[in-house]
């Protein structure tokens, strides 16, 4: 079926209005919505979790205001609308009783349960239905939410940055204890933190906090609905009570929620008291071996509505999460440094990045930085956020 051009100007709007609530909708579906009568826009809208009205009801809100009236309007979403109760009533019957005639839809509910209800309320009371219009955009916009949904677990990107020769970082000897060897510029370094502002978590091991006393901060000063969640992987609980991690984890002495750390049954309970004076919130979990289980971190991250996940750690623990097929998405930042062969491998048990490169699907590559020093990225996926629906 041919998409007429105005559908695809208007969904693209709506597009444009549900990535503009990166960090403000999760853990629900960033959704937007535009109401077009006579080839206007008389109404638009996006779900924000805090003010819990979803897109449809905002922009038919919006539009019932409008001179033209809403009734014969046509509406974009840019997820299907929903036909059940939550915590609130189902936006499909709202559009029918606005009077909508035709709906277009860029994608179907990732939710099995549910996936292709709202459409078929919407046909059953005589609303004309196009799905499909900028699907894969729609769907790269909440392929974190979709995976969350349909597996239960977190949806993990990892993150590197590595030398020209696949390296992560140079050996310990070589470094100041305490202080982030950069491998790549400023703007690779800025899109990082955009990963971060678009991540409910970052997650990272002990080594890495004690090689580089990280803050694992969202620097971009954009607004976001809760906390970045800073979870750190520590067995023994050897974090330092003066690292800057610990040291933000409090605000005036009241707790933050912001700081979770995991650790053996067995660690230490003074030192955990110590830490949760600090503001930290420590959780023993199960071990094997001395290690902790990534699979239950992630359970217990998920029941924390934790549903994107965004995995910057050492050499050890990226070797894990991979080894373990816990990972979804990659990306590695590449500079021009060469670090030599004693330095640091990307991935434990991995010996090179780039054979991990030839497993990854629907690739893309950007350059950042000045020509004369920049940094590629490669973005890629080890599985697939969101499997094919019969919506």
């Amino acid at each position: 079926m041919t998409t007429m051009p105005e559908d695809l100007h208007f969904m693209q709007r709506a597009l444009d209005l549900a990535a503009s609530t990166i960090a403000l909708a999760s853990p629900n579906p960033q959704v937007g919505c535009v109401v077009v009568k006579d080839g206007e826009i008389i109404g638009e809208g996006v779900h924000l979790y805090e003010t819990r009205d979803h897109a449809e009801i905002v922009a038919l809100r919006q539009a019932s205001s409008s001179t033209a009236g809403v009734k014969g309007a046509t509406a974009y979403v840019t997820l299907e609308p929903c036909s059940h109760f939550g915590r609130t009533a189902p936006c499909a019957d709202a559009l029918i009783a606005a009077g909508i005639s035709r709906c277009v839809v860029a994608t179907g509910d990732p939710n099995p349960f549910v996936s292709g209800t709202g459409l078929q309320r919407l046909r059953d009371a005589g609303v004309e239905v196009r799905v499909g219009v900028l699907e894969q955009a729609a769907r790269d916009i909440n392929e974190a939410f979709a995976h969350f949904i349909q597996t239960r677990t977190p949806f993990v990107t990892l993150k590197a940055a590595i030398s020209v020769d696949g390296k992560l970082a140079p050996p310990l000897a070589n470094r100041a204890p305490g202080k982030p060897h950069w491998i790549t510029g400023p703007e690779a370094r800025a899109e990082v933190q955009r990963l971060r502002h678009a991540s409910d978590a970052v997650l990272t091991g002990i080594n890495t906090v004690l090689a580089d006393d990280p803050a694992y901060t969202d620097r971009t000063g954009l607004p976001r609905r809760r906390p970045l969640l800073r979870v750190i992987l520590d067995t023994h609980l050897r974090i330092p009570l003066d690292s800057q991690l610990v040291r933000s984890a409090s605000t005036g002495g009241t707790p933050n929620e912001d700081l979770l750390i995991f650790c053996d049954s067995a660690a230490a309970a003074a030192k955990i008291a110590a830490l949760e004076d600090a503001g930290a919130e420590v959780e023993p979990i199960v071990s094997h071996n001395g290690r902790l289980s990534l699979p239950a971190v992630l359970a217990d991250l998920h029941d924390r509505s934790i549903v994107s996940l965004l995995l910057e750690g050492g050499s050890h623990l990226n070797g894990s999460f991979l080894t373990q097929r816990l990972v979804d998405k990659v990306v590695l930042f590449c500079s021009e440094t060469e670090l030599g062969e004693a330095a640091l491998p990307f991935a434990a048990g991995f010996p090179s990045p780039f054979l991990l490169e030839q497993s990854l699907r629907r690739t893309t590559n950007a350059i950042f930085g000045p020509p004369d020093r920049p940094d590629s990225c490669l973005t890629g996926y080890l599985t697939d956020p969101w499997p094919p629906t019969s919506a």
